[in-house]
């Protein structure tokens, strides 16, 4: 009977696990980053620069796919300018990319872990089904990015995300709900003023001081975040997960919309 009852139990939680969580960490599971294709590079700063003079810009010209796929790990890339090309499923794990420039980028897919990008700017870059754990990302510009990446354990302190969405693309759902996940990133005085976080998965972030004014949190994981002292003017709370969240105070949570319909409100903890 004891058998059972674990057994039930342990089968609940299993149910309960989130589809982009087991589908994240099954990928990382099966995957070894120390091996040559995750960790070395195939091209040298030198050769990256040349294609990225001699490639354009136009999308529809087949060159500026050239680094679709290459492996660019732990190479110093900073300063680069890499505005409007694909590097779809491009290996940049543990890369330098500081100050670089990825406006209108594509970098769906790609595996970004550790990467430095601290000061890089991403102004309206897709990053769908990127891998960007433990990214350090100070100081970046995500402004208007479509972003379904996984950044747990981020830095994005003082980033600009102003006008991203983060929010779970809803058609696509065969490898589970893909979305934003933030869990544990550090967002302090990041701005995200006017992002669409719709179901974005920000348990346990760190949000002191954030900008979230006019936010959509529909249904955020918000749990055990860290809230105080962020601007929630305008931000929608409805369907939130607040169980265990720091609150703001109540002066700058009167000004958030929705929030009676806000759950696990109760759980929620307040300043001191």
């Amino acid at each position: 009977m004891r058998y059972r009852l674990a057994f039930a139990v342990v089968s609940v939680m299993a149910l309960l696990v989130d589809p982009i969580d087991a589908v994240s960490q099954d990928m990382l599971r099966s995957v070894d980053l120390d091996s040559p294709d995750m960790s070395t590079s195939d091209m040298t700063r030198a050769e990256v620069e040349a294609l990225l003079k001699a490639a354009p810009h136009d999308p529809a010209d087949s060159r500026t796919a050239d680094l679709e796929g290459r492996r660019l790990s732990h190479l110093d890339l900073s300063g680069l300018d890499f505005s409007g090309r694909s590097l779809r499923l491009a290996k940049l794990n543990g890369a330098n990319l500081k100050g670089a420039r990825f406006d209108g980028a594509i970098l769906n897919q790609a595996w970004m872990i550790d990467a430095d990008l601290t000061e890089a700017s991403l102004v309206k870059a897709s990053l769908l089904g990127t891998q960007m754990q433990r990214a350090k990302l100070g100081g970046a510009d995500l402004s208007n990015a479509r972003i379904t990446a996984d950044l747990s354990g981020a830095s994005l302190i003082g980033a600009r995300l102003a006008g991203a969405d983060l929010s779970a693309d809803m058609r696509n759902q065969s490898m589970g709900l893909m979305r934003g996940v933030l869990r544990s990133a550090d967002l302090r005085n990041a701005d995200l003023s006017g992002a669409n976080l719709a179901r974005a998965d920000l348990e346990f972030a760190g949000l002191k001081n954030a900008n979230l004014a006019d936010c959509n949190l529909s249904r955020a994981d918000l749990a055990g975040a860290d809230m105080s002292d962020a601007n929630l003017a305008r931000a929608d709370l409805t369907d939130a997960d607040l169980a265990s969240a720091l609150l703001p105070r109540a002066t700058a949570l009167a000004e958030a919309r929705n929030l009676d319909k806000a759950r696990n409100m109760n759980l929620a903890r307040r300043p001191d």
